[in-house]
């Protein structure tokens, strides 16, 4: 048979089980008394709730006070941006689409001359030793494309397995502006006039690596326009030696809009505001031990060890034979008429070297190599002497600039 339940003298059901009261005591008198000697801890309870409550209001005053002051840290927005958004749900849910700890999207939309052949040996060695995917094209002399190409082109990047790093000599894209992930960018430059003479001579006569390398990437190039002296070819304004073809390195930056082509302030500034905004890192060939260890800092996944892979001798050996061969300077008056028709090219390096140098204080990094020569005393500031109309798409200004490490 089931037991009755207890009954308190009010009638109610006991829910607290207890043995019978010794000496024929009522059987819910033991009940009455724990209850009675549970009042103190309940008092306890009641003063942690408030104490609780005066914590939370505490705690939501300062939140509030904390927003209408700004909210967190710059550096923290932009460290938060650069790494990714991360919720409590991202860290303890379900996990995400995307569970790099790092960026896993990197395009290095390298600039024809600006050391790029150096670095992307370095980085066959480095996605062996590291084992990302690197992503190469073979198409090495369209840099403008259409929309129906550039919307091609950034499907085949997007779709790339991750962690991925592509390059290709290419103007900027827009990822986003055909709804896609932005990448990381990264880049380098250099003095311009330098990068125009070694292209120069490149195209013509190859470098160490072959006397008739050349012959490969020129085979249609007459005897007449392989010789021809560079400062005949700057002082009688042939097309290769002026404008739109001396604004080379602007383009890069300021994207694949028809105007990124006109030398121009539009250009100029838009390549600004796309360093600002999607470049994590644009370095200067002239202190390239500097770059390389900025981006083993900013992505050591790619990059780390590439210092000391740069300064083996074996790599110095292999490096050494993509020197342009047979590289003449031009008369101060040539060079005075290039600086004139290149102002823009000449702003937008300025401009990028001093936000690389800044970039480089932060880090505690002080450069090694001998200080730049300055600008000749000949040199005036003038507007562009050449106002050359822009080549239609389809034509192409750098046919010449053939990559060797096709795969």
């Amino acid at each position: 048979m089931k037991k009755k339940q207890q009954q308190h003298p009010g009638g109610g059901a006991d829910s607290w089980p207890h043995a019978a009261p010794a000496g024929g005591a009522p059987a819910g008198l033991g009940g009455w008394k724990r209850r009675v000697s549970l009042l103190p801890l309940l008092r306890f309870s009641l003063r942690d709730y408030g104490f609780c409550m005066a914590t939370l209001l505490v705690f939501c005053l300062g939140s509030l006070f904390y927003q209408l002051s700004g909210g967190p840290p710059r550096f923290l927005l932009d460290l938060r941006q650069y790494l990714g958004n991360s919720t409590y749900l991202d860290d303890h849910g379900p996990p995400p689409s995307k569970v790099l700890p790092f960026p896993s999207q990197v395009v290095y939309n390298r600039v024809g001359k600006c050391g790029s052949r150096t670095v992307v040996l370095l980085l066959r060695i480095l996605s062996e030793k590291h084992g990302f995917n690197l992503v190469t094209s073979d198409i090495h002399n369209k840099t403008r494309l259409t929309k129906n190409e550039q919307m091609e082109l950034i499907k085949n990047i997007s779709t790339a397995e991750q962690p991925y790093l592509f390059t290709r000599h290419v103007h900027f894209l827009n990822f986003s502006r055909f709804g896609g992930d932005q990448p990381v960018y990264i880049n380098i430059i250099r003095d311009p006039v330098s990068r125009f003479l070694s292209n120069y001579f490149f195209r013509r006569f190859g470098d160490w690596r072959g006397e008739q390398n050349h012959m490969i990437r020129t085979p249609s190039m007459r005897q007449e326009e392989r010789y021809l002296d560079i400062n005949e070819c700057i002082l009688e304004n042939y097309p290769e030696c002026s404008n739109p073809r001396l604004f080379y390195i602007i383009p890069y930056f300021c994207g694949q809009h028809p105007r990124c082509r006109e030398p121009g302030e539009w250009a100029l500034e838009r390549a600004k505001l796309n360093v600002n905004e999607n470049f994590l890192l644009v370095g200067i060939l002239e202190e390239l031990e500097d770059v390389l260890l900025l981006l083993e800092r900013f992505l050591p996944h790619y990059f780390k060890g590439v210092l000391s892979i740069y300064k083996d001798p074996e790599h110095r050996k292999l490096g050494n034979m993509t020197v342009t061969v047979k590289k003449t300077v031009p008369s101060p008056e040539a060079v005075q008429i290039l600086y004139q028709r290149m102002r823009y090219e000449y702003e937008f390096y300025h401009y990028v070297k001093q936000q690389f140098h800044l970039l480089k204080r932060k880090f505690g990094l002080k450069s090694h190599v001998s200080r730049a020569p300055l600008r000749p005393q000949f040199f005036i500031p003038t507007p562009l002497e050449t106002e050359e109309p822009i080549d239609d798409e389809e034509q192409d200004d750098e046919k010449w600039l053939e990559d060797i490490y096709k795969r």
